[in-house]
């Protein structure tokens, strides 16, 4: 089937994969499509989450990869999103015999993001690592990959990628609502009813900054703050909340995006850290999530609430699984109305691989799926890369 006929379908089964900057794994969605644009329905159908082998995460968190490691790692998560693009075809399979996959697509890890900033537009670049020829000989179909390069080549961020997705999703045509992604970074979409209004950046750092803390503090035998239990049994520590927030990055106006090179925990934390050694991991945890969560309640006040009215904060992403940051944003914007994604029929986890699906639709489609207003584009065009099966 070529993508012609693709598109003339009335519906559209797509797999998602999203290749998480947190390293931790794998997260795989299938999908059922109709439309395209404005009139794009989604239903979600499966999840499944396919955790990384210990050595596998270790090289991936390598702040330093000479080409062949990049080259052997690029290969090695291209075989590994086709296994699980295998296996969640053929679960779909045994759900639904006429559910046959129509198409993929990859958000791959990405390796190196360097968004164009103020005076030096033009220094900008970008890698995502992730073959996607293993996932289109595996299952016989065209995959979408690469979504940020066409919109940083039209002068945007390329990143947050999956603004669009957002509005397909949870946007709607009679008020404003805002999406609070909390993934490896936290990134805020604000959904108006109307496409060329809507607005996205990255605040700052999420998991991304919990887990390298943690990881840090107990030399790597702890790689995640489990519900924010260690969190929740610390004392912020002022002059080091202080630090965290004063980081330039935070101040400064959308559109925006970011990326390991600013916050690794290697560049953000370690030496933070290493001064501090005198005091508990639960009070060092507590402050790194006391300074994301109020990273993300002052980019609100500020680029947020003075513009518009929002009705609901739908909340994505593994941190929705953080009771602390969570509790933390509560009572940091008593105003706002919280929601999570599952509410809408959509797991938090699934969130990622599900607008990765979106986008890959739009581009079977030749429809454009980037948000100027978000990445700071030129124009509205139609993002990725297509690799066909033979």
């Amino acid at each position: 089937m070529d993508l012609r006929e693709l598109r003339d379908k009335e519906y559209r089964y797509g797999i998602g994969l999203t290749v998480g900057t947190s390293c931790a794994g794998i997260d795989a969605a299938a999908v059922r499509i109709r439309g395209t644009g404005r009139e794009t329905a989604v239903k979600p159908l499966l999840y499944e989450h396919f955790p990384y082998s210990p050595a596998t995460r270790n090289r991936l968190l390598m702040a330093r990869k000479d080409n062949k490691a990049m080259g052997l790692l690029h290969f090695e998560l291209g075989e590994l999103l086709a296994t699980a693009a295998q296996r969640i075809a053929e679960k779909l399979a045994a759900r639904d015999e006429s559910a046959q996959v129509d198409f993929a697509a990859i958000k791959g890890f990405p390796a190196s993001h360097i968004p164009p900033r103020g005076a030096e537009p033009m220094v900008r670049g970008g890698l995502e690592i992730g073959e996607p020829a293993f996932v289109a000989t595996s299952l016989g179909v065209p995959v979408i990959s690469d979504f940020y390069a066409k919109d940083m080549a039209v002068g945007g961020q390329g990143a947050p990628i999956f603004s669009y997705a957002d509005h397909v999703l949870f946007g709607r045509k009679d008020r404003t609502v805002a999406v609070l992604h909390l993934g490896a970074f936290a990134s805020l979409t604000v959904l108006p009813p109307e496409l060329d209004q809507v607005i996205g950046f990255h605040v700052g750092p999420c998991n991304i900054a919990l887990d390298g803390a943690i990881h840090l503090i107990t030399a790597g035998n702890r790689e995640m703050d489990t519900d924010g239990k260690a969190a929740f049994q610390g004392v912020v520590i002022d002059e080091f909340l202080d630090y965290l927030l004063d980081h330039p990055f935070l101040n400064r106006v959308p559109p925006k995006s970011t990326s390991r090179e600013e916050f690794g925990p290697e560049v953000y934390l370690r030496d933070a850290i290493a001064g501090r050694r005198d005091r508990s991991l639960e009070d060092l945890q507590a402050t790194v999530t006391a300074a994301v969560a109020n990273s993300i309640i002052r980019a609100y006040g500020r680029f947020v609430k003075s513009t518009y009215e929002v009705s609901r904060l739908i909340l994505t992403g593994g941190g929705v699984r953080n009771t602390t940051l969570v509790d933390y944003l509560k009572k940091g914007l008593t105003e706002m109305v919280f929601r999570r994604s599952d509410d809408y029929g959509l797991p938090s986890m699934a969130a990622d691989p599900v607008r990765a699906a979106i986008l890959g639709n739009e581009a079977v489609c030749g429809t454009p799926s980037n948000v100027p207003r978000a990445t700071g584009a030129r124009l509205p065009i139609c993002l990725g890369k297509i690799t066909l099966p033979k």
